[in-house]
């Protein structure tokens, strides 16, 4: 379980007006495991505060999404993370996912097809450029996708 600790530039009037900090205990839940009373009212209070227009568009610090009434974190964007999400996409194609709404799996090889490509030409764009865990993560993935592209081929 992680802690999540606040902590705020503040001026403390009993030192003269210098800065200092705040520490501002977040958790949810006490030692003995007991829901937190100031933490109950932190949760209401944000409930009840508006969104400030920078967040509500995507602007700052990590972004979430919402899904009929959920939130969730969105993973860091970076290079690997960026490769996984083509690699599913391919793997949804191949009808090896199923739809996270319908639970039903369908197969589109065009779509792998081109989704493929694309992994190809980043792959051909980057060379030279990528560190040794990114370009094997990128080798590794491409050549998957093509094995299983062509078993599927073949299947239809």
């Amino acid at each position: 379980m992680g802690i999540t600790i606040c902590v705020t530039e503040d001026k403390m009037t009993e030192n003269n007006d210098e800065k200092g900090f705040v520490i501002k205990d977040k958790r949810l839940f006490d030692e003995e495991g007991e829901t937190r009373a100031d933490s109950i009212k932190a949760d209401e209070q944000k409930e009840s505060t508006p969104m400030p227009e920078k967040e509500r568009e995507g602007g700052g610090g990590k972004e979430t999404a919402q899904s009929e009434g959920e939130t969730y974190q969105l993973p860091e964007m970076n290079f690997h993370n960026f490769v996984l999400s083509l690699y599913t996409s391919v793997l949804f194609n191949l009808g090896e996912l199923a739809d996270p709404v319908s639970n039903k799996k369908g197969r589109d090889l065009q779509a792998a097809k081109q989704t493929i490509d694309i992994l190809g030409m980043l792959r051909e764009k980057t060379e030279g450029n990528l560190d040794s865990s990114e370009k094997q993560l990128l080798d590794g993935v491409l050549s998957e996708s093509r094995i299983k592209y062509v078993k599927e081929s073949e299947n239809s």
